[in-house]
């Protein structure tokens, strides 16, 4: 009867405004003994705290490096002499040479915009592959995954001379330009995206099209109302790939990009930390924690619509 209250939410108020008998109290278990605590209990949490401690010691030492005041990694320790927040200071100056915050800004800007139009392009392409039928369907798809075999970026020289002859017609999408960067990203995203996010709309039945065309839905309708809801989940997912992809890319920035106020984040943070023949490490590692600081954030930002999509789609019968 507990049980069957609690689902129904009855709550001990109310049992006794209606008259009924108090809920019986729950029944404790007696504690395990530690041999089997440990057997079935205990290696867990011993798997899960090295798990944690593997994942968490790339960042602690980073953030060690980041405040060593020596430049060095051989002589790094995790609790380092003399801790300083000079090379944090030393990238946040801005020298013409070395802006960091430009760097970081058009980093940010660029993976949003692509992410974010790469998304909307391949939603629209996925629908279209999953809910229609048409001549070359097959062949579209199958294409989209042979193209992907190849990674982009051994194919920098071509799009590197495609851009140079395309600047010269419009010089908006050249070289050295982030549009042009930006429609680079795009073409490289957009296939294997729309791949995935086809077979996630797939496993939405079809029935619910019927009855949205029944109710004289058309298919932007159905698109907008149907489809995109219920695969929040995987577009959010496609969103923070996409995004965290082309935020931490370097071969391809460094290629099309030259001059130091168009540079990304990544390419900046290299070629600053690695002039005049030596390694500045500290500046290196202060710089890669400030820069995570916009992944950190908008994962968290997103994350919350995985869970509620994950909630909220569901086929009543």
């Amino acid at each position: 009867m507990a049980a069957s209250d609690q689902k129904m939410g009855i709550t001990d108020r109310t049992r006794k405004r209606l008259g009924m008998s108090p809920r019986e109290p729950k029944i404790k278990l007696p504690p395990l003994p530690p041999g089997r605590w440990i057997r079935e209990v205990g290696w867990r949490h011993l798997v899960a705290f090295v798990g944690v401690a593997f994942a968490l010691f790339p960042v602690v030492w980073m953030i060690s490096a980041s405040i060593n005041p020596t430049d060095t990694l051989s002589g790094g320790q995790l609790v380092p002499d003399g801790a300083t927040f000079d090379n944090y200071r030393k990238i946040f100056d801005n020298p013409p040479e070395s802006p960091f915050m430009t760097w970081l800004w058009n980093s940010y800007y660029i993976s949003f915009i692509v992410a974010t139009i790469g998304l909307g392009l391949t939603a629209m392409a996925a629908f279209a592959f999953s809910r229609f039928r048409f001549r070359g369907r097959r062949i579209g798809l199958l294409s989209l995954l042979a193209v992907q075999i190849f990674p982009q970026f051994l194919a920098f020289v071509a799009i590197f001379l495609l851009l140079d002859q395309i600047g010269e017609v419009f010089p908006a999408v050249a070289l050295d330009t982030h549009p042009g960067l930006i429609l680079v990203y795009l073409g490289g995203s957009i296939g294997f995206n729309t791949f995935l996010i086809k077979g996630f709309m797939d496993s939405v039945p079809t029935s619910l099209d019927e009855s949205a065309v029944v109710d004289g839905a058309t298919d932007a309708t159905i698109f907008w109302r149907i489809i995109l809801p219920l695969t929040r989940p995987a577009l959010v997912v496609i969103f923070i790939i996409t995004f965290v992809f082309v935020f931490n890319e370097f071969i391809l920035s460094r290629t099309l990009l030259t001059s130091v106020e168009q540079q990304t984040y990544i390419v900046g943070l290299q070629t600053y930390s690695t002039s005049n023949f030596a390694s500045n490490w500290g500046q290196l590692a202060a710089g890669a924690m400030v820069g995570a600081v916009p992944i950190v954030i908008t994962f968290l930002f997103l994350q919350k619509g995985i869970v509620s999509g994950l909630t909220q789609g569901a086929v009543k019968g």
